[in-house]
Parts: structure tokens; sequence; C-alpha cells
């Protein structure tokens, strides 16, 4: 049985832009160089897709990446934000409301899935891993990133906390996927978080949790803390 997520918080972090938008800010590449959205779109590449649906788009910055590096592909993003449907639509990307765990598709509609840093918000995660599977075509790939307990660990636990452990993550969701999918594959990627001091330390922790901001004792200067992002492949 799935694990119930509070939906109504879920979509009150996401009435706007400005909790995700701070978020973002903060993270850097592996020190290798590798970047979880650019693994992401190069597996969107790699398939030669001729249709592309993103479910959780959020602003629509990846969408409208897929969009401009797939020309061939007909790219259609969608949210639960009506917020963010708006904001995908101004990027110029096809976009629409809708829930991945009812998606108003038919089946075998779409050569490429992908969902990004939303997985572990959705309230009956294997509903909507089905839905997935029902609306990618045989042979298609879905593309899911997430992130791992250890992401910001170091952070949490600074500021009073512990670390996050989420229904869909780098530890459990090759297990959920493996459920509806027939191969899937991983590649895990060491993201940093890079706070320039304390004040933006404690914005990022405020986006998710405000008590635990407060938390957050002071210090000087910049400060790095580890991130932990799995991008998966599913087939």
């Amino acid at each position: 049985m799935d694990e119930m997520v509070d939906a109504s918080e879920v979509a009150r972090q996401y009435r706007t832009e400005t909790r995700l938008d701070t978020r973002r800010s903060v993270w850097r590449d592996s020190t290798d160089g590798r970047n979880p959205q650019d693994a992401a779109a190069q597996a969107v590449a790699a398939a030669a897709p001729g249709s592309v649906l993103e479910v959780g788009c959020g602003t629509g910055l990846f969408a409208a990446r897929v969009m401009r590096e797939n020309p061939q592909a007909a790219m259609l993003a969608t949210d639960l934000s009506p917020r963010f449907v708006e904001l995908t639509a101004a990027r110029g990307v096809r976009a629409q409301p809708a829930d991945v765990q009812q998606l108003p598709f038919g089946d075998a509609q779409f050569d490429v899935v992908a969902a990004l840093w939303m997985l572990y918000h959705v309230p009956h995660l294997h509903r909507g891993l089905a839905e997935v599977r029902r609306v990618l075509r045989p042979g298609g790939v879905f593309v899911a990133v997430t992130n791992g307990d250890a992401h910001t660990a170091g952070l949490r636990v600074d500021a009073g906390g512990a670390p996050l452990v989420t229904r869909f993550s780098s530890e459990n969701g090759a297990e959920a996927l493996q459920q509806h999918f027939e191969q899937v594959t991983r590649e895990d990627i060491a993201t940093r978080a890079v706070f320039p001091d304390h004040v933006a330390a404690v914005a990022y922790l405020a986006t998710t949790d405000e008590g635990l901001a407060a938390g957050l004792p002071p210090f000087e200067g910049p400060r790095e803390y580890a991130g932990a992002t799995t991008v998966f492949l599913a087939r």
C-alpha cells in the first residue's frame, strides 16, 4: 500500500515559483563536472524521440531545453500547479494541467516520459508509475530524477533535524520502478549545495521547514553541503 503524501502541503509549496527558485539557486555540478539535468537531457536525446511528455514540469526549464535540443519531437509538459503551467507555456512549450496519477492521454502515446524531482510528491506513487507505463510506447524510456537520503543531510543535521527520507529516492527508486518496468538503470551524481552565507542557508531550509531553518546555528562566510542525486532510466 502506498504511504500517503500530504497533497495540500505539496500544493502550497508549489503555488508559486519562489520556493523552487530558491532551492534551485544553490545547486552546483559534481566535482567531476556532472549535472543531473544534463544527464536527463542526454537520455531524452539518445532516444531520438518523436514525442516527449514531462510530468511535474515546474517552471518549464527542462521542457524548453528538450524542445530546443530535439526539434523533431512534439513536446508536452504537464503540472498540477496552474502557475507552473502558465510559466511553462510562456517559454513557448505546449503545457496543460494534469495529474500523473490519472493522465488524460491514451495508451502508448509517447516515446519518452520525464519526471524530474517530483515522484516523491505523488500521493499514490505506484498509481503514477502505472500511468507512466501506460502512456509510454513499446520501447519507450522513462527518465526519472530524484534525490537520496544523504541529500543535504549535513545541513539538516546542523539545523537540529534529521536526513530527509522520501518514498522515491536513490535508495528505493529502483525497487519501485522494477514493479512497472523490465529494465532499470541508474547514474548517481554527487551534486553540491553552495551557500554564500548563513542567510542563504536559512532561506533554503525555510522553503520546506521554517522551524528547521530557525534552528540553524549562525556561521561566517560560505559553506558547502553534499547532495545526492540519481537519474533513473526505465524501459
